[in-house]
């Protein structure tokens, strides 16, 4: 099967030659005009090349081909903003797509997601907040909902964002690991061993789950139990450095424990 226009754009546009792209695009368009997926490429190319007069013409062209109120050509025109590095006028045009469809959790969701991927979590809290209140059922948005709010100390917040998240898919054990985090860093070791258990319920073999469920061990003071975790997450390829850190924080709280001990047998 030959390649597509748009495969051999971005094959072009990989290899540093966008304007041959834009070019392929435009003349494809000239005969295909209501091809979607070639303009969407196209918005995009061009805020790659800096050129943002083309880009905001070739939305208007896409706008003409929706709804008037559909958000997927400012979407594109905040994602051409985003190639030229132009972030606020990105995230000003996710903010114009949210507004314009009220209902569609597409703008909202863009502009938290891309927020959060540039670690402007202030920024991305609200969108994201929105993008969820209009789809409650959108995994990956709860998910980076919590792990903004833990940036920001919002812990309880982030649980109830994690909690939604795995009622939404109870497959995602991303949800899991993000409650543990929450409890570990409420000082809850034992509501965070209980997720770390739940996770390696599902998958026996992922040693994160491994080294946390140990850590959470070593803070509750069951020891022998965290070496036995430790144990297993080595076997499995867990993180080198990490198994060591964990196995002298042990060993450290045995040294403390030893004198107590002595004390008892010698009153």
């Amino acid at each position: 099967m030959s390649p597509s226009v748009v495969q051999r754009a971005s094959l072009l546009a990989e290899r540093g030659r966008e304007e041959e792209a834009i070019r392929l695009l435009t003349e494809h368009l000239v005969v295909k005009p209501t091809d979607m997926s070639a303009r969407r490429q196209l918005i995009r190319l061009y805020g790659s090349a800096g050129r943002l007069d083309g880009a905001l013409a070739q939305t208007e062209r896409l706008a003409e081909s929706l709804p008037p109120n559909s958000p997927i050509p400012l979407v594109e025109l905040g994602h051409a903003y985003e190639l030229a590095h132009r972030f606020d006028e990105a995230l000003a045009a996710y903010d114009r797509a949210s507004a314009l469809a009220p209902k569609d959790p597409l703008g909202p969701r863009t502009g938290g997601l891309r927020a959060a991927r540039w670690g402007e979590i202030k920024a991305a809290e609200p969108r994201l907040a929105e993008a969820v209140r209009r789809d409650p059922l959108d995994s990956e948005c709860w998910h980076a909902l919590g792990v903004v709010r833990v940036g920001l100390g919002k812990l309880e917040a982030a649980r109830e964002a994690y909690g939604a998240g795995l009622r939404a898919d109870s497959t995602g054990m991303e949800h899991r690991l993000g409650l543990a985090t929450v409890a570990l860093r409420m000082n809850q070791p034992a509501q965070a061993l209980a997720e770390y258990e739940a996770l390696l319920s599902v998958r026996r073999n992922y040693t994160p789950a491994m080294l946390g469920k140990a850590w959470a061990l070593i803070l509750l003071g069951r020891l022998d139990d965290a070496e036995r975790a430790l144990a297993q997450a080595e076997a499995r390829g867990g993180d080198a450095q990490s198994i060591a850190r964990q196995r002298l924080l042990i060993q450290d709280r045995r040294r403390q424990a030893q004198p107590k001990r002595q004390d008892a047998t010698h009153p």
